[in-house]
This record gives structure tokens, C-alpha cells and sequence, in this order.
């Protein structure tokens, strides 16, 4: 996807101020994506149904107010991808398609795109290690409260969502969680919320044509209005990202397995280079308690069943 960014760029608000924002708060802009040929339910489907089952996650958790309770992992089978999108549709149910761009090389286009655009309007940003994961969930669905590790923007393509970004700093995310969330100690829909949170967060009305970015391992949760919503992350990697994650990682390996508690998050000076060692010497070593996740599909895809999910013998997969 060769677009001239002078001419035909895809974030369509740009401000001069914005490159001051980005990476520090969080800022909504408004993008042309919503007509694109690529979420279209027929460009969906396929993506559905051409996805490797290490290519995507299916879920399911009970609506229920504020933070729902923990999610189920499902499968899809035997069903068309416009099956499964009418299953999401009426259901409860969302679908994250976690590499189109090994299934169709335009959605990688996509996002060399997005990033040459920011990369081009943004003053020393460089990113590397980029991803693009297209979300498809039901009317209503709930996401819980979570924070991720590299850097992400949320973009949406279809419906309505209200999205709550909460600060991050104690007490919405703390040391030790950030810690075991980097060394997959910690899911990042197990992170600790309590209702109050949300007298204190950010709270977005992302409609299609909207994407909202916030600063790095910012908590927040999602909450889709009443119809079939269609969204992708962005996600991305920078030296200085690469700097606050290796502090964050040595940091864990101190406090876990020595003990130690009193640990600085600078990522500069004598402490930052001695952690930035002890983060490669355990990264690639015996000693590195990263483990390969591991997920419990306990429920099967159907149009026929309530909410669109049908109980099964759970089986396990990592990846």
C-alpha cells in the first residue's frame, strides 16, 4: 500500500502541536480507514478463514458491569468466515486476528504505512518490531482492565466503543505487576482493578473513523456500544521503549528471584547499564523465567448456541 503521505495521508486532523503529545499523553486523531477495502466483511472472512489456528484467539466472558470476569479461549470450526462474523453479530463473542499480514500482505502494507506516516510527522520517532491485530467483538462485549508491554494505539473501522485509559503509575499499575506482566508471570487481563479507577481515567467515545494513542503500559479497558464492532491495534517498538522494558525485566529477575525491592526504574547511568547486562545475560540464558503462554480452549464457535459459544472437552495449546 504505496500511499503519498503529503497527498493521501491517513491520519487526517494532524496538528503542528501533536509530535509533543505523542508517546507522552494520550491523543485521539481521526483516520480514513473506515472505508477501507480491507474490513469489509467479504476481506474479513477470508481473513477467518485463512488464519492458522496459532493466528488467532476467539473469547468469551459474562457481560457483567464494569470489569467482566475472567475470559474463555474458544476455536473456530467447520463454520465460513461470514458465519462466524453473523455469530459475532448476534452474540457475545470477540474475534483477534493476530497476523493478517501472513495471510494477506496488504494488511503489512498497512502498517509500514501507518508507521512511515507517524515516523515522518513525529520528530526522532523510529520504530521497529511492528504488529497489527484486527479485533471483531459482538455488541456490548466488555474488555477487561489490562496494560500492554510494547507500545499501542487502538484504531476503529466499524461502530462504536468507549474506551477508558487510566494513568500509568501507582496505584493503576504498579512496580511489581508491570514486572510480572513483562516476565509473563501475569496475564494482561489479570492486572489488579478496583471500580474507583474509573473516577480517575480518560474516557473516549472511539466511533469508526476514530484511533486513540497513550503513553506506554497505560491500563485501560473497553466497552463497545450496542452493535458489531470492527477495530485494530497498533503495536511498536522504539530504542527508548527497548530501554524502560530491559529495567523492567532485570528489575523482575531481581525481585523474584533475589529478593530485592528498592529498584529504580531510571534508564539512564551506572544502575540502568548494570541492568541492561543483567537483562541480556538472562534473557538468553537457562535462567530466563519467560515461559511459552499457555492457553485452555474450553468452547467452540456455533451459531446455534447461546451467545454463540458451545462448551467442549478443554484442550491446551502455547504459543
Amino acid at each position: 500500500m504505496n500511499m503519498n503521505l503529503i497527498t493521501n495521508q491517513i491520519i487526517t486532523d494532524w496538528k503542528p502541536h501533536y509530535p509533543s503529545l505523542f508517546g507522552n499523553h494520550s491523543l485521539a486523531l481521526t483516520h480514513n480507514l473506515a472505508a477501507s477495502s480491507l474490513f469489509t466483511d467479504e476481506a474479513l472472512a477470508r481473513l477467518i478463514e485463512k488464519s492458522p489456528r496459532e493466528g488467532y484467539h476467539v473469547n468469551y466472558s459474562q457481560k457483567t458491569p464494569g470489569n467482566p470476569p475472567k475470559r474463555r479461549e474458544g476455536e473456530i470450526k467447520g463454520l465460513s468466515g461470514l458465519e462466524v462474523l453473523d455469530t459475532v453479530r448476534n452474540g457475545n463473542i470477540w474475534v483477534n486476528i493476530t497476523a493478517p499480514a501472513k495471510v494477506d500482505s496488504a494488511y503489512g502494507d498497512l502498517l509500514d504505512t501507518i508507521y512511515a506516516e507517524f515516523e515522518e510527522r513525529v520528530p526522532g520517532f523510529k520504530s521497529y518490531k511492528r504488529n497489527l491485530t484486527i479485533l471483531i467483538s459482538s455488541p456490548n462485549v466488555s474488555v477487561k482492565y489490562h496494560s500492554d508491554v510494547p507500545g499501542q494505539s487502538l484504531w476503529q473501522v466499524r461502530g462504536t466503543k468507549k474506551l477508558y485509559v487510566y494513568p500509568a503509575s501507582k496505584p493503576f499499575i504498579s512496580q511489581p505487576a508491570l514486572e510480572k506482566l513483562i516476565l509473563g508471570q501475569l496475564r494482561e487481563t489479570d492486572m489488579p482493578y478496583e471500580p474507583w479507577y474509573d473516577d480517575y481515567a480518560q474516557v473516549h467515545m472511539l466511533e469508526a473513523g476514530k484511533m486513540l494513542h497513550w503513553p506506554l503500559n497505560g491500563p485501560h479497558r473497553v466497552v463497545n456500544e450496542n452493535m458489531l464492532n470492527v477495530s485494530f491495534t497498533t503495536e511498536h517498538w522504539t530504542n527508548e521503549l527497548r530501554k524502560h522494558y530491559a529495567v523492567n525485566y532485570a528489575n523482575g529477575f531481581l525481585r523474584s528471584k533475589l529478593g530485592m525491592n528498592k529498584l529504580s526504574q531510571q534508564v539512564t547511568g551506572a544502575s540502568y547499564l548494570a541492568k541492561l547486562a543483567t537483562a541480556a545475560a538472562v534473557k538468553f540464558t537457562p535462567l530466563n523465567p519467560q515461559k511459552q503462554k499457555v492457553y485452555k480452549v474450553d468452547f467452540q464457535v456455533d451459531p446455534k448456541a447461546p451467545e454463540g459459544v458451545r462448551d467442549i472437552e478443554g484442550y491446551s495449546f502455547s504459543k
